[in-house]
């Protein structure tokens, strides 16, 4: 369980940078998939894709110090592999540095 109340108490603990990005991030979800709903997912901001969703139906998203983490499925990120290079990609999370521009399309794109 989250420690945050709700997303803006959790993104108003981030350095600004990575609240910008994250509020971008939760303005493109809410865009793209309207009938979503913000949760929690391993104590982060989660979006959830269906209702009741489980961490499949799941993109989380999280803030550090130097950047912030988007984490659609293991199998999306490879789908958009070769879009994503600008990134640093682990199993399951695309990391976007805070000097980076958050990639509204794509993002858009990996939700659907």
């Amino acid at each position: 369980m989250s420690k945050y109340i709700n997303w803006d108490e959790y993104f108003n603990d981030q350095p600004l940078r990575g609240k910008e990005m994250l509020e971008e991030l939760r303005l493109i979800f809410k865009e793209t998939l309207p009938e979503g709903v913000e949760s929690w997912g391993y104590g982060v901001p989660a979006y959830d894709l269906v209702p009741k969703a489980k961490s499949d139906k799941k993109i989380m998203i999280a803030g550090f110090k130097n950047h912030i983490g988007f984490y659609p499925t293991p199998e999306v990120i490879r789908a958009f592999e070769m879009e994503l290079k600008a990134y640093t990609l682990k199993e399951g999370t695309v990391q976007i540095k805070h000097n980076q521009e958050v990639p509204i399309e794509l993002i858009k794109k990996m939700i659907l």
